[in-house]
């Protein structure tokens, strides 16, 4: 039986509510711009209404067929599936050392993770730039995937938490049937640990996916370039004023995210709310 609510209550609930569609309408309205931008004729970005007058797929024809986009989108898939992939295994094993075990340097190294995340990215570009020169890696796509591979310390303090809320019980009973850590690590931990491991998988391929920076500073051959660095390359050069091809090329490099996060969507949300083992 529902709990009748006070008219406070009630009135609360649909500020809410409003606060919360209007957020939503809020950041959704540019993806809608673009994605009715991408269908519209002509190479005006803007238009007098939100619903072009005509639509057309000129503008998905011309970048399938006039470009390398599909190529693009190959890089990035294979950079980001990759990274991710390297990424979230590297970020569970050292939230698992820092959480489980106790060695020397083990509170410095908390430490460090904390002022890693102080320090913005863009620091490292000038030494990034200098180490692929030396490794002869410019250019390449492995060197930006080495780059990329290192586990962000945000993403090891969140994790570390997630195992922390794991009950130790576990972990000591593997011990005295004579486990080993690496053993309690990957048939006890891991299994138990999916849904961040797919909240890591899905902010580490959508950060690296939609990387621009450091991308376009690595990459220097077309046949190299990732999604981003090739639409802007394809909007900076000649074809600067086509913005309808440049919308519908960013509405198709969009869909693997999408895919992704659509088919990920019950273990992020188990990920990030779920703060201990239920059962």
């Amino acid at each position: 039986m529902r709990q009748k609510l006070r008219p406070g209550e009630r009135a609360g609930l649909w500020i809410s509510r409003f606060l919360i569609w209007g957020g939503l309408v809020f950041a959704l309205f540019p993806a809608l711009w673009v994605l009715t931008a991408s269908f519209a004729p002509g190479m005006a970005f803007y238009s007098s209404s939100l619903i072009p007058h005509q639509f057309t797929l000129d503008n998905y024809i011309y970048v399938f067929t006039r470009t390398d986009f599909w190529l693009w989108m190959k890089n990035s898939l294979i950079v980001g599936g990759i990274t991710a992939t390297i990424q979230m295994l590297v970020t569970a094993s050292s939230a698992y050392a820092f959480s489980r075990m106790r060695f020397p340097g083990r509170k410095f190294g908390l430490m460090g993770l904390l002022l890693l995340q102080m320090l913005p990215s863009t620091m490292s570009l000038a030494a990034i730039y200098t180490l692929l020169v030396r490794l002869h890696l410019l250019g390449s796509l492995f060197g930006l995937i080495l780059v990329f591979s290192g586990a962000s310390a945000y993403n090891i303090w969140l994790f570390k938490g997630y195992i922390d809320s794991l009950p130790r019980e576990l972990d000591e009973a593997a011990y005295a049937d004579g486990a080993t850590h690496w053993q309690v690590f990957t048939r006890i931990i891991l299994p138990l640990a999916r849904p961040m491991l797919a909240v890591q998988f899905i902010w580490s391929f959508t950060g690296i996916y939609n990387e621009y920076m450091l991308s376009s500073l690595v990459l220097q051959s077309p046949r190299t370039y990732t999604v981003a660095v090739g639409l802007q390359r394809f909007i900076a050069n000649q074809y600067s004023a086509h913005w309808t091809y440049f919308a519908a090329g960013a509405t198709v490099a969009s869909l693997p995210i999408l895919i992704i996060t659509m088919t990920l969507q019950r273990h992020l949300e188990s990920g990030l709310t779920r703060g201990a083992v239920k059962g």
